[in-house]
């Protein structure tokens, strides 16, 4: 196994934006917007969560290549039915950043439905409602 090698590649600047959405419960939703769940609010820490990981990808992601990044953005807000968050990432690099945009999404993503997961279970310890769903890149730019 092995990288791929970027070393004859030119540096320019590299942007991604992602997004996805967890599906929740009516309860979780009325907490949030209410700022009453207990572990504190969901929206701030996904933000605050999403951008630390789009930092750490490589950590997590085994062939990314550790990156500057020089900016990095992470918002999180109520939707019908659910929690939008999408990330943006930019680097002066050899390598894209959609990778880190990703990860950025899921991170947040997972941290909302550790925050919320009480309201969200069920009789049965199940959760009927909740759903990461639609993660995606939705730009992506190189050069300019």
């Amino acid at each position: 196994m092995k990288t791929i090698d970027i070393s004859e590649k030119k540096v320019v600047k590299r942007t991604a934006v992602a997004k996805g959405i967890i599906l929740l419960g009516k309860k979780s939703l009325s907490l949030i917007g209410e700022k009453g769940v207990e572990k504190g609010d969901p929206l701030s820490v996904a933000e605050i969560k999403a951008i630390e990981a789009v930092k750490n990808t490589p950590s997590a992601i085994t062939f990314c290549h550790p990156i500057p990044i020089e900016f990095a953005s992470a918002e999180a807000r109520l939707i019908d039915g659910g929690v939008e968050i999408s990330v943006t990432v930019s680097s002066l690099a050899k390598t894209g950043v959609e990778m880190e945009a990703l990860y950025g999404v899921s991170v947040g993503l997972l941290n909302i439905w550790d925050m919320v997961k009480k309201y969200e279970k069920d009789a049965r310890g199940q959760y009927p409602y909740t759903k990461i769903t639609g993660i995606e890149v939705i730009k992506k730019e190189k050069g300019s």
